[in-house]
């Protein structure tokens, strides 16, 4: 069983490799600004608009996660921070792992995670790796028109999610998400930290004009 584990989650991690670092990561900020639009055309079910305006950050992923008796994940996606000067440029991220108990079937899902406190942001640009549910809370968001006008803070982080295939019942508690340093550098021709591409300091690529303007809405 955990031979075949480790063959999935392989796969799912060369698959994210076998493109140039830059192109994957525009990849993933269009991938992200699809998305956004996507929860927008279901508002009966989308995020409420008030959960975007006061949101300090956002994470945008889509995880692919396969198995056979075990599972295998693994994902990509961008955080961007609002600053004083507006929204920041994205800082690329990704997250994998292995899963236990029998799950046969492969799902590719859909995650807007909406960072709620200062200290949320602070935790991605300053850690490089976090674990979502430890020390930051975690609750599912408040969804659709119904809650526009009683959403109160209940966590730290907010998560969202539109799935397809097989899987039922999906959660990030516990999932780790850490910084992709390589293909930040890659994309903002330079090393570079997330600190710094989140602190609103470096300018955005051009690229990444879409995405924020998508979320400038708010």
């Amino acid at each position: 069983m955990k031979a075949i584990v480790i063959v999935i989650a392989a796969a799912l991690l060369s698959a994210c490799s076998t493109v140039a670092p830059r192109d994957a990561m525009q990849a993933d900020v269009d991938q992200a600004t699809a998305i956004m639009q996507r929860f927008e055309a279901i508002p009966e079910k989308g995020i409420p608009a008030s959960v975007l305006k006061a949101a300090r950050g956002v994470a945008i992923l889509t995880v692919t996660k396969a198995g056979f008796i075990g599972s295998a994940r693994a994902g990509t996606g961008v955080l961007l921070a609002r600053t004083s000067k507006g929204w920041s440029g994205p800082s690329a991220i990704g997250t994998g792992g292995l899963g236990a108990g029998f799950q046969a079937g492969v799902e590719i899902t859909e995650f807007v995670i909406i960072l709620n406190t200062p200290a949320a942001v602070e935790a991605f640009a300053k850690q490089g790796n976090v674990t979502l549910g430890g020390n930051l809370s975690i609750a599912a968001g408040p969804i659709g028109r119904t809650a526009e006008g009683s959403v109160a803070l209940q966590a730290a982080v907010y998560t969202y999610s539109r799935s397809q295939g097989l899987f039922a019942g999906v959660s990030l508690e516990g999932t780790a998400i850490g910084t992709r340093d390589d293909v930040n550098a890659a994309y903002y021709g330079k090393p570079i930290t997330a600190q710094e591409i989140l602190s609103g300091n470096v300018q955005p690529p051009a690229g990444a004009r879409n995405l924020i303007a998508a979320l400038s809405k708010y």
